[in-house]
């Protein structure tokens, strides 16, 4: 069977990423991203290259937008395929600290990184569960294994899930993984007003080999993926390092 493959964010950066590189294996795709133009140029090119694509134009954090990507993975069987591998890659960051934040504007934050990956991941375990298999992968960050605001304690949460769903659902045929990268060469710090040349030149990786690294270790059946060896060294020392120092260094990336 042709594995169907869900992706959010799916239009740029890691996302865009994933979906080449499961377009290259002739898996269908299901693209879900907010803006139209993009999803429909991307499905051109996928499509011309014989991929079966579906796009969902929508916006994680509109209960409407959500609710359609929720039943597109809980279609199991009729006109549709049932979706196989879901990829929870949308998200954003915040540039100011938690206080200089809105209390709106952090919740929003959080629901897109922690409420939306979980709501999807459920939806799609009811199926994959019946099936008894299918892939679940939340790009998270190494920001997770450090102190380092909202961002980094929403990927903590998402990495601490992946860890135990991994195990509880392992059994029953499912993969779950949560892909840990450091910094990308992408647009998603760009959109957040961060300059690149606040972080050494030797933090930023490219995406191909981060994806391609990520889905390794997701075949390879592992809970958490920290792809390329610098940042593997990097989160080992933050386990070692004192908290305070661990922050000061975190936070050179701002």
């Amino acid at each position: 069977m042709t594995e169907t493959v869900l992706i959010t964010g799916a239009t740029s950066g890691i996302g865009a990423e994933f979906a080449r590189r499961f377009a290259a294996r002739g898996c269908d795709l299901v693209l879900v991203a907010r803006s139209p133009e993009p999803l429909q140029k991307a499905a051109g090119i996928y499509r011309a290259q014989g991929v079966g694509v579906e796009v969902i134009a929508a916006d994680l954090l509109d209960d409407d937008g959500l609710a359609r990507v929720l039943d597109r993975l809980r279609a199991a069987e009729g006109h549709r395929a049932p979706v196989t591998v879901l990829v929870n890659n949308a998200g954003y960051g915040l540039m100011k600290p938690f206080a200089d934040n809105t209390l709106e504007d952090e919740i929003r934050h959080l629901r897109i990184h922690v409420e939306i990956p979980l709501a999807l991941a459920h939806a799609a375990l009811q199926s994959m569960r019946a099936r008894r298999a299918g892939t679940i992968i939340t790009v998270a960050s190494v920001a997770g294994f450090t102190p380092r605001g909202t961002y980094g304690a929403a990927k903590a949460a998402m990495i601490s899930f992946s860890r135990w769903a991994n195990l509880a659902y392992g059994r029953e045929g499912i993969r779950v993984t949560a892909v840990c990268p450091g910094f990308v060469r992408t647009e998603f710090h760009q959109r957040m007003g961060m300059e690149r040349s606040s972080v050494p030149a030797a933090l930023w990786l490219d995406v191909g080999p981060v994806v391609r690294e990520a889905l390794r270790d997701t075949a390879a059946g592992k809970a958490v993926s920290v792809p390329s060896l610098r940042y593997k060294a990097l989160v080992a020392l933050a386990r070692v390092t004192p908290s305070f120092l661990v922050a000061r260094l975190a936070a050179r990336g701002r």
